[in-house]
C-alpha cells in the first residue's frame, strides 16, 4: 500500500506540473499580452444555441483573441457590457445594398439592427454588366446618382473596398444577370453556344469571389428560364463551392410546383439550396404553411441541402410591375411602358390580371384588394406626392380605378415604383420562423433616414427585422428563446454560406460583435413612418473596430468584402469576360 500511495503522489505532481495543467490555472497564451477591446461583464450568447454565460471577450487585430475571466489582461479600450448580451454580429441573408452602400456606405439602417455582414445578389446580381443593360437600368443609376463603372463582379468589390464600408458583404452571381448578359430581356431560350456562354460567366463570377447562383423567378426576364438552364448554372457554381439561393418562381397558388423545381435543382445539381424570405403569399393560400414545411423537411431527409430565410412581416415589398403578366415585360421596362400605353395590350392585361384561372404568379388574385398595396419608391419627382399612400388612395385621387391608376403609375414612373404588398397571414409567419433550419433576412437595401435614400419611403424591415423579433416574438411572445434567435442570426447563417470564421463568439474568429441590451432592444420603424433607426444596440464592432459605440454611429468603415470559395485572388480584364 505505501508503494502504491506513493506511486500515485509522483502521478499527481506529474499531472500538476505539466503545461496542460498550468495554461488551465493561467491566462491563455493569448490573453497575456495587450489587447486592443475588451468587453467585460457581459452574458456572452455564443451563437451556437447554448445557454448564456458570463465572461469577457478580448479583440485584438480584428479577431477574438480570448474569451474568458480578462480582469487582469490590459487592454487599450474597455466596454462595460454589465445587464448586456454578448453576441456574435447578425447575418443578414438578403441585404440587397449593392447600390446603396455606394450613396451612404455606413448603411445606419443595418448597423442600428446589429447586422454586420450582409448576402446580397437577387437574381439580377450587381455584375456581370455591359452597355446594353446599363442603359435599360438607367432610370435605377440615376435616381440614386451612380455611375456604373465596374463591368465585371471583382471589379464592383475593388469600387466598394477603395471606398469603404461600414458592413462586410457577400455576393451572388444572378441568373438573370448573366441571361440578360447573352440574351437580353426577352423571351427567348439559349442555344446550347449561348449557354456555355452563360454557363461561362457564372464560371468567372465565382472566380471573383461570388458565393454562388441565385434566381429571383417571379421578375422578368427571369420567368423566362426553364429548369433545365437554371440546374445548368447551378451546377457550374456547385463544382466551386457555391450555394444555390432563389425566390422561387411561387409563392402562391403554385407554391407546390414552385417548391418541385426548387427541390430538383438542389439534386440535379447537388448544391446546398436557401430559398429567400419563405412565405405562403396571398389570402387564397394562407394556412399552407404546415405542408410548405413538410415540403421541406421530407427533402432534407431525402439527402437534399436546403433551408431558407424570413423577414417575419405580413407585406412583402417589390417593384408594381410585378402585377403585370410576363409576356407584357418582353423586352425589358421599355417595352412594358410602350405596351401600356397602347389601348388593345392595355385591355389585355387588364384581362389577365383579373382572370383568377390564369397560368402565371397573378400577384394581383393574392390580395385582398387595392387599399393592401402601399406605394413606396417612384423615380419620377412629379409622382413623390404618392409615397405613403395606398394604391386605393391614389385612385381616389386621381378618379380612376386601381387598375388604370397602377398602369398610369408605371408609365409616369418608367416602370420603377416600388410598392408594399400586404398579403402574409401571421400563423404562417410564426411557423416558419420557428423552423430550426430558418435563418434571417432583412430583404431591404441598407438606407438612411437622412439625405437622398432618406427621402424614399421603404418597406419597414429595411429599418426593423432583427430587432423586431428579439421584441415581438422573443421578448413579448416567447416563440423563440433569445439564444435561438441569435442562433438564427449568426451561426445558422455563417454555416449556410460557408463562413467559416464569423457567426460565432469563439478564439480566431473575426470580431463581428453585438452588444444590446434584451429588455429594451426594440425596432421603430413602421409602415407608415419606417425611416427610424431601431433602438438597443449599444455597441457594434465589424472586425473588430466600432461601427456603433455608446448607442451611436462612428463612422467607421471596416466592412471586407467576404469572397467565395473559388476566389482565385487575382482580378481579370473585363475582356475575359
Amino acid at each position: 500500500m505505501p508503494l502504491q500511495r506513493s506511486m500515485l503522489a509522483c502521478l499527481l505532481l506529474a499531472v500538476a506540473s505539466s503545461p496542460l495543467h498550468a495554461q488551465h490555472d493561467a491566462a491563455p497564451p493569448a490573453a497575456r499580452d495587450s489587447l486592443d477591446l475588451v468587453i467585460r461583464n457581459g452574458r456572452i450568447i455564443d451563437g451556437t444555441g447554448s445557454p448564456w454565460y458570463a465572461g469577457d471577450v478580448g479583440i485584438r487585430a480584428g479577431r477574438i483573441a480570448s474569451i474568458g475571466r480578462l480582469d487582469s489582461v490590459p487592454a487599450r479600450r474597455t466596454v462595460d457590457a454589465a445587464g448586456m448580451v454578448v453576441a456574435p454580429g447578425f447575418i443578414d441573408m438578403l441585404g440587397q445594398s449593392e447600390i446603396t452602400m455606394l450613396v451612404e456606405p455606413s448603411l445606419p439602417s443595418k448597423i442600428f439592427q446589429g447586422i454586420t455582414t450582409e448576402i446580397t445578389g437577387e437574381g439580377g446580381s450587381v455584375a456581370p454588366l455591359d452597355d446594353s443593360i446599363i442603359a435599360a437600368d438607367r432610370a435605377e443609376y440615376e435616381h440614386y446618382q451612380v455611375t456604373p463603372d465596374w463591368r465585371t463582379l471583382g471589379e464592383y468589390f475593388a469600387r466598394i473596398e477603395r471606398r469603404g464600408m461600414g458592413i462586410n458583404l457577400a455576393s451572388y452571381v444572378g441568373a438573370t444577370q448573366v441571361r440578360r448578359m447573352v440574351l437580353g430581356d426577352g423571351d427567348r431560350q439559349p442555344t446550347p453556344a449561348q449557354l456555355d456562354s452563360m454557363r461561362a460567366l457564372v464560371r468567372a463570377a465565382m472566380r471573383d469571389g461570388a458565393v454562388g447562383v441565385s434566381t429571383s423567378l417571379q421578375y422578368p426576364p427571369a420567368p423566362y428560364a426553364h429548369t433545365d438552364e437554371l440546374i445548368a448554372l447551378a451546377r457550374e457554381a456547385a463544382a466551386l463551392g457555391g450555394v444555390y439561393a432563389t425566390h422561387m418562381r411561387s409563392e402562391g397558388a403554385d407554391i407546390d410546383a414552385a417548391l418541385d423545381e426548387t427541390i430538383r435543382i438542389g439534386r440535379e445539381a447537388r448544391i446546398p439550396v436557401e430559398i429567400w424570405h419563405i412565405k405562403v403569399a396571398g389570402k387564397p393560400s394562407w394556412g399552407r404553411m404546415p405542408k410548405v414545411v413538410a415540403r421541406i423537411d421530407a427533402a432534407r431527409k431525402s439527402g437534399v441541402d436546403i433551408a431558407a430565410d424570413t423577414y417575419a412581416y405580413p407585406a412583402w415589398f417589390n417593384s408594381m410591375s410585378a402585377f403585370v403578366p410576363p409576356w407584357a415585360h418582353d423586352g425589358g421596362s421599355a417595352r412594358l411602358v410602350e405596351r401600356l400605353q397602347d389601348p388593345a395590350l392595355r385591355r389585355r392585361i387588364r384581362r389577365e390580371m383579373l382572370d383568377p384561372k390564369g397560368n402565371w404568379d397573378n400577384e394581383w388574385q393574392e390580395i385582398s384588394g387595392p387599399s393592401s398595396v402601399l406605394i413606396c419608391v417612384v423615380q419620377n419627382p412629379a409622382l413623390e406626392r404618392y409615397v405613403g399612400k395606398t394604391l386605393a388612395q391614389v385612385a381616389a385621387e386621381r378618379h380612376t380605378d386601381a387598375i388604370d391608376a397602377l398602369f398610369d403609375l408605371l408609365v409616369e414612373d418608367r416602370a420603377f415604383t416600388d410598392v408594399a404588398v400586404f398579403g402574409m397571414s401571421e400563423p404562417d409567419i410564426r411557423l416558419a420562423l420557428k423552423q430550426p433550419w430558418v435563418s434571417v433576412d432583412n430583404d431591404s437595401q441598407g438606407t438612411s433616414p437622412d439625405g437622398l435614400l432618406g427621402r424614399e419611403h421603404p418597406h419597414p424591415r429595411a429599418y426593423g427585422t432583427f430587432p423586431r423579433i428579439l421584441r415581438k416574438y422573443v421578448r413579448e411572445e416567447h416563440l423563440l428563446s433569445l439564444e435561438d434567435a441569435v442562433r438564427k442570426f449568426s451561426s445558422l447563417p455563417a454555416q449556410r454560406m460557408r463562413l467559416g470564421d464569423r457567426g460565432l463568439l469563439k478564439v480566431g474568429m473575426w470580431a463581428d460583435v453585438v452588444v444590446f441590451n434584451p429588455d429594451s432592444v426594440r425596432d421603430l420603424a413602421t409602415f407608415a413612418r419606417p425611416n427610424q433607426l431601431s433602438q438597443g444596440m449599444r455597441w457594434v464592432l465589424v472586425n473588430g473596430v466600432p461601427v456603433i459605440a455608446d448607442g451611436g454611429a462612428t463612422g467607421a468603415l471596416p466592412g471586407k468584402v467576404l469572397r467565395g470559395p473559388a476566389w482565385t485572388g487575382a482580378r481579370r480584364p473585363a475582356s475575359a469576360h
